[in-house]
């Protein structure tokens, strides 16, 4: 049986260990470097296009530029459900963070065969460039706070193991899956 990481690594996934994931990836200098801008969000789309051919996401996707390869700062979130748009992020910094946070499992990309409890803020407000070099500040909650600050994450040269608590450990995916845990959140 294939694992999971092999799947992602066959399908231009960047596994982990890769240097190009743990650099902080380079700013777009917009509009100036719209057309590099506009090639990498493509390359995410296709990218994003192949994951979801082998893999479904119930809890949405997001995928970060140095994850195909690319050092630059640019990252794509697919929202749970099929008819929500992709949130395109390029330059995107977190400007404020809620101080609630909770603690969910996470799973990356880059070493899909595990899944690790990772504490997130439930608010976070995130500072975008658009193509045309104007900022965009954008506030996310939640399921999608957690989605885009795991990206943005990426894109600092972070992986999620980092923000786990001291003394806890991933657990393999097939150990999860018998969880059946999904992201709940209080109201």
């Amino acid at each position: 049986m294939v694992q999971p990481s092999q799947r992602m690594r066959e399908i231009g996934i960047v596994q982990r260990g890769a240097p190009v994931l743990a650099e902080p990836a380079r700013p777009f200098v917009l509009p100036a470097e719209r057309e590099d801008a506009e090639r990498a969000i493509k390359m995410l789309f296709a990218a994003m296009e192949r994951i979801g051919q082998v893999h479904p996401f119930a809890k949405g996707m997001g995928l970060a530029a140095p994850q195909i390869g690319i050092g630059r700062a640019a990252a794509t979130v697919q929202p749970p459900g099929r008819d929500t748009a992709v949130i395109v992020l390029l330059n995107p910094r977190i400007t404020a963070s809620s101080a609630q946070t909770d603690e969910q499992y996470e799973g990356c990309l880059s070493f899909f065969d595990v899944r690790g409890m990772v504490p997130r803020p439930l608010t976070i407000t995130v500072q975008t460039t658009a193509l045309d070099g104007t900022t965009v500040t954008t506030v996310y909650e939640r399921g999608l706070a957690r989605l885009l600050h795991h990206e943005i994450d990426h894109l600092d040269g972070l992986l999620y193991t980092t923000r786990m608590r001291p003394g806890i450990d991933p657990i393999p995916v097939e150990e999860y899956r018998q969880t059946g845990t999904a992201w709940t959140y209080g109201q």
